[in-house]
């Protein structure tokens, strides 16, 4: 019985592993976000998809290698989100509102690092607007 208990706990914390990603508190103008960090291909291309739920201050940050064009859609999204498109400082670029199951690509309007998904609205309710900061120290150091 023991045995199994073991077996049981270990599966279970195997699976977790893989399916959970690192996660990281950020401050949006003094109110929390929890973002989980996406830095491969693999993971920026599922995103979202296939979520039912996003909890209000949760996100998904992606990080890039280097600046580049970045371009997003919501195929399989159904959670209406905001994009935050972000330069190497963490500064805010573009912000936009973007359409569940919507195939039309959002795309930045320069060479970027950084993107942040979040429920739609959350940006502008906590007063993120176009030149302002997130502090990404906390990623720069992962």
């Amino acid at each position: 019985m023991k045995k199994l208990l073991v077996l049981g706990l270990s599966v279970l914390l195997l699976i977790s592993c893989s399916i959970g990603s690192k996660r990281v508190m950020l401050s949006i103008n003094g109110r929390p976000l929890e973002v989980e960090i996406v830095r491969t291909k693999k993971q920026r291309a599922k995103g979202l998809m296939f979520r039912e739920e996003l909890g209000w201050n949760e996100g998904m940050l992606f990080i890039f290698q280097g600046d580049q064009d970045l371009s997003f859609w919501m195929k399989d999204t159904s959670i209406p989100l905001s994009i935050a498109f972000l330069d190497n400082r963490g500064v805010v670029v573009d912000i936009y509102d973007m359409q569940p199951f919507s195939l039309d690509p959002v795309r930045s309007t320069r060479r970027l690092r950084y993107a942040i998904e979040v429920n739609r609205n959350f940006f502008r309710d906590a007063g993120l607007t176009v030149g302002d900061s997130i502090d990404l120290s906390m990623v720069k150091r992962r």
